[in-house]
C-alpha cells in the first residue's frame, strides 16, 4: 500500500524549491490530480502559473506541453493531424502537445469556443478522436488551465458547461513580502526550475489516485456533503446549483484531502476546505445578485454555515 501522504510532501516540498509561500495551492493541485481531475487557475499574469504546471510535471517525471492559446488556433493545433508521406504513399498521424500527461493551456479564454471544445473530451474521456480513430491518452494526465480575470478584450468566456469539466477552480495571488525578498534571492543565479529533479514515479502517482478511492466517506459525512449541494440548488441568490457532477467532485476531492493529510476517513473539515475550490466556479448568479455585489464565494459561505456539522454518536 503506497504512502499517499508521503508521497504528497515529497512533491510538495520539490516544488517549493521553486515556487514560495504557495502550500495550500500546491496541496489543492495535489488534490485535483490525485482526483484524476483537471485545474483552472484564473490570477493576473506573472503570479508563476505556468511555473506550478511544470514544476508538477517535472517533479514527477510526467512529459509537459504548453499550449499558448491565441484567437487563430485551430482544434487540430491542439489535437495533432493526418499528414501524407510520400514515402509509404500513406496519412500519418502527428500527434498534438495533448498527448502530453501534463498540458499547460495558457490564457485558455484567448482561444475561439471551438479550439476550447477540442479539450472537451480529453479532459472527459481521457482520449482524442481524430480522423474517426480514437487514441488513448497517457495517465496520469491532467490538464492545467489559466485565464486572465482582469484583461477582458478579445477574449472568449468559458461557457458553463466547459467550466464544469474543470474540478477546481483556484487562484495563486501576489506572495507576500518575505516570499517575494526569498524569490529573488533564489533567481539571482539561475532559475531553480532548470534544477527541478522528479521524486516520484508517475507509476506511484496512478497508485495514489487509485489508493484515494479507497478512503472511508462516513454516511453522515455524504449527507452532509449532499445538503451543501442540493441547498445551492435551492438557494434564491443562484439562477443555477451545483450539478451531480459537482457532487462526484466534491466527494473524491475530500477523499484525496483525507489521504494527503494522513487519514483513511474523511471529516466535515475536509469538506469545508475543498468546497470553494470545486463549487464556485459551478454556481451561476441571478444578475440582481450581481448588482448587489454578491459573489459565490459569499453566497456558498452562507450556505455551509447553516448547515449542523454532523457528528458521532458516543
Amino acid at each position: 500500500m503506497i504512502d499517499l501522504s508521503m508521497t504528497a510532501r515529497k512533491i510538495i516540498n520539490n516544488v517549493e524549491t521553486v515556487i514560495v509561500g504557495k502550500r495550500q495551492q500546491l496541496i489543492l493541485s495535489l488534490v485535483a490530480w490525485f482526483c484524476e481531475g483537471h485545474i483552472l487557475l484564473e490570477d493576473v499574469p506573472g503570479v508563476a502559473k505556468t511555473m506550478l504546471a511544470r514544476a508538477l510535471a517535472s517533479s514527477v517525471g510526467c512529459s509537459f506541453k504548453r499550449i499558448q492559446c491565441t484567437p487563430d488556433l485551430l482544434p487540430t493545433d491542439v489535437t495533432g493531424t493526418s499528414i501524407f508521406n510520400q514515402k509509404t504513399i500513406e496519412f500519418e498521424f502527428r500527434p498534438g502537445p495533448i498527448f502530453a500527461q501534463i498540458v499547460l493551456s495558457d490564457e485558455i479564454n484567448r482561444t475561439t469556443p471551438r479550439t476550447q471544445a477540442a479539450l472537451l473530451e480529453a479532459m472527459a474521456e481521457r482520449c482524442v478522436t481524430v480522423d474517426g480513430v480514437t487514441r488513448p491518452l497517457q495517465p496520469p494526465f491532467l490538464v492545467v488551465a489559466t485565464q486572465n480575470p482582469i484583461d477582458h478584450e478579445g477574449t472568449f468566456p468559458l461557457p458553463e458547461a466547459q467550466l464544469d469539466r474543470f474540478l477546481m477552480r483556484f487562484s495563486l495571488g501576489y506572495p507576500g513580502f518575505d516570499d517575494e525578498l526569498k524569490m529573488l534571492a533564489m533567481l539571482q543565479h539561475g532559475h531553480p526550475l532548470d534544477r527541478l529533479q522528479s521524486v516520484v514515479s508517475a507509476a506511484e502517482l496512478i497508485a495514489c489516485q487509485q489508493a484515494v478511492r479507497e478512503v472511508e466517506v462516513h454516511d453522515k459525512v455524504r449527507q452532509y456533503l449532499l445538503q451543501i449541494i442540493h441547498d445551492t440548488r435551492e438557494n434564491e441568490d443562484l439562477a443555477l446549483g451545483a450539478s451531480p457532477r459537482a457532487s462526484i467532485a466534491l466527494f473524491r476531492a475530500c477523499q484525496a484531502m483525507a489521504a494527503i493529510r494522513g487519514r483513511q476517513f474523511v471529516l466535515p473539515d475536509d469538506v469545508k476546505r475543498v468546497a470553494g475550490p470545486v463549487l464556485t466556479h459551478r454556481l451561476i448568479l441571478r444578475p440582481e445578485s450581481r448588482l448587489r455585489k454578491l459573489t459565490a464565494n459569499h453566497i456558498l459561505d452562507e450556505v455551509i454555515a447553516e448547515i449542523a456539522v454532523p457528528t458521532l454518536d458516543a
